[in-house]
């Protein structure tokens, strides 16, 4: 041991310059990750990384669904904006209001929708960022967005604009500011935490249980003595309920109609079944965290002892963040259960990301940077797979079709429209029927009429009155959906000279022709202008219209959009 000893200390030292030149250098494919993540702490690594998150999901949108119109959902917020009003029968106004503002600026097109979706996930990814380097800095940053990717949230989610997908952004603001609030037990901030918190009450009423997240945190918090002894949560409590004053007086002078629409189409549910529904609740929140959790836990491979020691000490700020997760996954079935409701897992995806964030945060160790650079590489690859199968699907859809008869929507409100002026010298302006139909035809008609079908009787087909057939209306139902086919029928008894038209379109992609569906309308010519003469002139008798096949090209589509 002694003679290699010496014959070691007889060999020449190797200079630091030496000993980097002969470092291996990174893979060529590499270096572009290594400088984004470099970019984190100078400032624009981020915001270029929620840029490329938005212009990748347009990209997938817009080439993905171009022989599929806008989901009905969306639809309908931009049908409740076009009232502007505190309240409405089925959701709180914020959706509406911001569809109606977007709209005022931005044309009617499927594409300007769905760039109004990615923006409010885009939104939401700036403030979970904005909350995370509170606690991490540089490649553990990156790390958080990277993961959040993994989710469903921020682009499958989020891709319809409605009550549910609001909550990604107005969820990630109130956190925020309530932490803000929390920490520093600032007026300003706890303004802004009461202020976000009514802000995210009227996206979605299902915003309580965050609510109730927060009173659970504050509470279950060690430092829970400092932040409830001071003004902080009493200015927030104020500012929350002075900013929701209006909408709750809406509320209590028109009913609490919005708590009827719930109590329809949402409980009712036997106890064994909507025990089961709290049941899947739980466990799809938590299989929501399978990928992100283990594409981690692979990351820290030789540190996992550690991570969950470090997972025992978590930091006053990660402890509050914790206890509003656990509260809103909890919460939410314990109280299903009580009141015999059903429960979709996705009403909780925008409270996701707080397990993701604690979990990134927690670690006391450095992440190692060849790990960092594997995400950023796989989370790239999964942007170019979404870009490639854009077109795959567009194709497949063509076939098989989209859900809610996307295929037809617009096709469907420009014939009817053509109908209507077939019969009325007058603008279309009323329209009822199938959903999806009735809001799409609102949207995609050059006549935008209103929708005619009350909210709170929107699951009941009552008939409409006999003042709105006078004034002009219509309205249309699939040709494979007998309860709208039986009330048209009904509706066909109640009118006077009314008009039955049927039509059908065929989807068309790129010169292949693919799925095809009937419609079936009735039209109702304002009384004012002169009857439509029936084939019997007996009050209620029905003009029968056969239109011939429709096959809508590829510019024959584009014109009808």
């Amino acid at each position: 041991m002694l003679n290699i000893r010496r014959i070691l200390d007889r060999l020449p030292t190797m200079s630091s310059s030496h000993m980097n030149s002969a470092a291996p250098r990174s893979a060529l494919w590499r270096r572009p990750f290594e400088s984004w993540l470099d970019g984190v702490e100078a400032g624009w690594a981020i915001p270029a990384f929620i840029l490329t998150f938005v212009a990748v999901w347009m990209t997938f949108l817009i080439v993905g669904y171009q022989n599929g119109d806008l989901h009905p959902d969306v639809l309908e917020s931009w049908t409740l904006g076009r009232e502007l009003a505190w309240g409405n029968p089925k959701h709180p106004p914020l959706i509406g209001w911001i569809a109606r503002a977007w709209t005022s600026v931005f044309p009617l097109t499927d594409w300007s929708m769905h760039l109004l979706a990615m923006l409010n996930s885009a939104l939401a990814l700036w403030f979970i960022d904005l909350t995370g380097r509170r606690f991490v800095s540089g490649d553990k940053r990156a790390v958080i967005m990277l993961l959040l990717i993994f989710l469903p949230a921020y682009q499958f989610h989020a891709e319809r604009f409605n009550a549910n997908s609001i909550l990604l952004s107005t969820w990630a603001i109130a956190i925020y500011c309530f932490l803000r609030s929390f920490e520093t037990l600032n007026t300003r901030w706890a303004i802004a935490a009461g202020a976000a918190a009514a802000l995210a009450m009227m996206g979605k009423y299902y915003s309580v249980f965050l609510i109730a997240g927060f009173v659970v945190a504050a509470i279950a918090h060690p430092r829970r003595r400092d932040y409830l002894f001071s003004m902080a949560p009493w200015v927030s409590t104020l500012t929350g309920l002075i900013l929701l004053g209006p909408h709750l007086w809406w509320l209590a002078t028109t009913g609490f109609t919005p708590y009827e629409y719930a109590m329809v189409s949402h409980r009712g549910l036997p106890t064994g079944i909507a025990v089961w529904e709290a049941v899947k609740y739980v466990l799809s929140n938590l299989g929501y965290l399978i990928l992100p959790l283990a594409i981690w836990c692979l990351m820290i491979r030789a540190h996992l002892a550690r991570f969950a020691q470090d997972l025992t000490k978590l930091q006053p700020g990660l402890l509050l963040f914790l206890y509003i997760f656990l509260a809103t996954v909890f919460i939410p079935p314990i109280v299903s259960v009580a009141l015999g409701s059903d429960l979709p897992p996705i009403w909780n995806l925008q409270a996701v990301f707080l397990a993701v964030l604690v979990a990134v945060a927690a670690v006391s160790f450095k992440v190692e940077r060849f790990d960092s650079v594997n995400l950023a590489a796989a989370t790239a690859l999964f942007f170019v797979t979404a870009l490639i199968a854009a077109p795959i699907h567009a194709y497949i859809r063509n076939t098989v079709g989209f859900d809610w008869n996307r295929n037809f929507l617009s096709a469907a409100a420009k014939e009817m429209t053509l109908r209507w002026h077939q019969y009325s010298d007058t603008p279309f302006e009323a329209v009822s029927g199938d959903d999806a139909l009735a809001f799409a035809t609102a949207f995609y008609s050059p006549d935008h009429p209103h929708y005619k079908r009350p909210f709170q009787f929107q699951y009941t087909w009552g008939l409409p009155r006999r003042t709105t057939l006078d004034k002009g209306w219509a309205a249309m139902c699939f040709y494979d959906d007998p309860p709208c086919l039986d009330w048209l029928n009904q509706v066909a008894k109640l009118a006077g000279s009314v008009v039955r038209t049927e039509f059908e379109l065929q989807a068309s992609l790129w010169g292949q022709p693919g799925v095809s569906t009937k419609i079936v309308g009735l039209i109702a010519p304002p009384l004012k202008e002169p009857a439509v003469k029936p084939a019997n002139p007996k009050s209620g008798s029905i003009q029968e219209f056969s239109a011939k096949r429709h096959n809508y090209s590829d510019i024959d589509k584009r014109q009808l959009r």
